[in-house]
């Protein structure tokens, strides 16, 4: 019974890691815009970073120079804005 018990463990947590692997990381970043891709819905940090913006999200309120605190999930490697501040 213990070897089931075990194996029952061991199956469930490895299952659960696997459900995990393209789960979204949230961080948050700060910086300049120092440019904008209007077209793709992206937006360059002077640290060198990009993002992307959500499709709803209003692009034309942006400018290069802006300082900008935001947070973002990443997801499958890219970087998905979810809350932008314009300080």
């Amino acid at each position: 019974m213990r070897i089931v018990s075990g194996l029952l463990a061991a199956f469930l947590i490895a299952s659960s890691l696997s459900l995990f692997s393209g789960v979204a990381l949230a961080a948050d970043d700060e910086g300049k815009i120092v440019s904008i891709d209007r077209q793709e819905l992206t937006i360059t940090l002077d640290n060198g970073n990009s993002y992307k913006l959500p499709g709803e999200f209003d692009v034309e309120a942006l400018q290069e120079g802006m300082e900008v605190l935001l947070a973002y999930d990443t997801v499958d490697g890219e970087k998905l804005v979810t809350d932008m501040e314009i300080e």
